[in-house]
């Protein structure tokens, strides 16, 4: 027969280990799914966008056609409380896997695109992919039309009858 003791503090100690340990297991498995997100239940879509090869493919990757050498950078600040209009354009990332609010207050990069195969519109130069970049990754964006009468979208080539402006 085999017996051990443990004082109380010893044990107190040993808990604290093993929720150290498992948090460590956990946070590792986050960080090493954390650069996709599903498009479906066994499709993952990269979120690397750390040059312009990652950003195409993952434009790409919705069916997207770009004209590369139209580019726009610019830094947008995420605001710290979201007005209405934020809150609708988040409804939009939201619908797409993203959500904004964990970035709020954050400056990140907008890289945005002219789309030259969006359908009807193959021949103009209005609509846009946008996309919102962090630490060189996608953590939003849309498709949008820059008309008077314009539309924003998600990514989805397929959702794009189910448009949404904000």
């Amino acid at each position: 027969m085999f017996v051990c003791s443990v004082k109380r503090n010893q044990l107190k100690l040993i808990v604290i280990v093993v929720f150290a340990l498992v948090s460590i297991f956990m946070l590792a498995f986050l960080a090493k799914n954390g650069d996709s997100v599903g498009t479906s239940a066994d499709n993952k879509l990269s979120l690397a966008a750390s040059n312009e090869e990652e950003r195409l493919a993952f434009l790409n990757r919705f069916g997207w056609q770009v004209d590369k050498d139209s580019v726009e950078v610019t830094e947008v600040i995420i605001p710290e409380e979201f007005d209405e209009i934020y809150s609708s354009y988040n409804e939009i990332q939201l619908q797409q896997g993203f959500d904004l609010t964990a970035f709020a207050g954050k400056r990140v990069k907008k890289w945005t695109y002219t789309v030259t195969n969006y359908p009807g519109y193959e021949n103009k130069i209005c609509i846009r992919a946008n996309l919102l970049v962090l630490d060189g990754r996608v953590i939003g964006g849309d498709i949008c039309s820059v008309e008077i009468d314009g539309f924003m979208h998600t990514f989805d080539m397929n959702n794009r009858n189910e448009e949404s402006t904000a």
